[in-house]
């Protein structure tokens, strides 16, 4: 990515519980981002949320698992994000409890790469 280009981030919410093919769905998401070649995923976990179902999921709530909001952030070059969501949405719409995946355009101010040790 070039600085001061124009981005798209893709965000997908699911739930810190979903899996798929006995892995977690966010793990899966990320690792096939990483291996596409995208700039950047980020895995952040909601403290309270619901979606289409009207579920209350919470941290505060006692749960055998910890089920709580999960929303995985890519970003990336338009045509990139959208090669890798359409890469990933047959995966998404087996989703039993479902979930939603939105795009969004950004300014890109700065982007510098790190040294791996």
């Amino acid at each position: 990515m070039e600085n001061t280009s124009q981005i798209t981030i893709l965000r997908i919410y699911i739930s810190s519980t979903d899996k798929f093919e006995n892995q977690l769905l966010f793990e899966t998401l990320v690792f096939k981002a990483k291996s596409m070649g995208l700039s950047g995923a980020t895995v952040f976990k909601g403290i309270l949320g619901f979606g289409a179902s009207s579920v209350i999921h919470s941290y505060k709530f006692w749960e055998v698992t910890d089920k709580v909001p999960v929303v995985v952030e890519i970003i990336d070059e338009e045509q990139k994000i959208m090669s890798f969501y359409d890469s990933v949405k047959p995966i998404l719409e087996t989703m039993r409890y479902g979930c939603l995946a939105i795009t969004e355009k950004v300014g890109l101010l700065l982007y510098k790469p790190g040294k791996m040790k």
